[in-house]
């Protein structure tokens, strides 16, 4: 099935919708954090991204390895992933990508970013076909993908995750990194986001 590319556009009141992602986020798991890297990092950097932003896609594939590996797994820093969807196309996608198990989720959302071409650009692609194809190697069933694209509740959920990223850190593009409280707009080098958060980056 293809899904039309249209941006999303978010109106409902911000005192409405934030204290109902915060009781959405408390019931519901798959609205819970998605992070990696020790819990007492000194360092804690949130990136809010979306599944059909090329720059994200690029960030993942040229510098998310190195600061994997000299920053998150040497303890340096804690990164957090949040749902930014551009358009209607990354929202099914991050729909998905919730409903799998939590430990299953930084590889499935890398798996999307690095196959952008095929599922998300491809012309008269099957949009969803592709993204399932994706999750059966994460072990979800077509069944479950069309079940989690027809959950509104999850859907209403992520795109308040979005609505609170506007309010509290500003982001209007993807990728925005927020660094001890501070956002970046922008994929960065492994060198930058290194000095950016305030590590050695050796």
């Amino acid at each position: 099935m293809s899904i039309a590319r249209r941006s999303l556009l978010l109106a409902a009141p911000a005192a409405t919708l934030i204290p109902a992602f915060a009781r959405a986020q408390a019931a519901d798991p798959r609205l819970g954090e998605r992070s990696t890297g020790k819990p007492d990092a000194p360092v804690t950097v949130i990136e809010y991204f979306s599944l059909t932003c090329s720059h994200c896609a690029a960030f993942h594939g040229q510098t998310w390895p190195q600061v994997k590996a000299k920053l998150v797994d040497t303890g340096k820093v804690r990164m957090v992933w949040r749902d930014f969807p551009l358009d209607q196309l990354a929202l099914a996608g991050a729909v998905v990508a919730r409903s799998l198990p939590a430990e299953r989720y930084e590889a499935f959302v890398g798996a999307l970013l690095a196959s952008q071409d095929r599922w998300a650009f491809a012309r008269g692609a099957d949009n969803i076909g592709e993204i399932a194809k994706i999750a059966a190697m994460a072990g979800m069933s077509r069944a479950e993908v069309d079940a989690a694209l027809a959950d509104q509740a999850l859907q209403r959920g992520i795109l308040e995750v979005r609505l609170k990223g506007q309010q509290e850190h500003n982001v209007s593009s993807t990728p925005t990194f927020v660094f001890n409280n501070r956002p970046h707009p922008g994929a960065v080098t492994y060198e930058r986001f290194a000095e950016l958060a305030g590590v050695s980056g050796s």
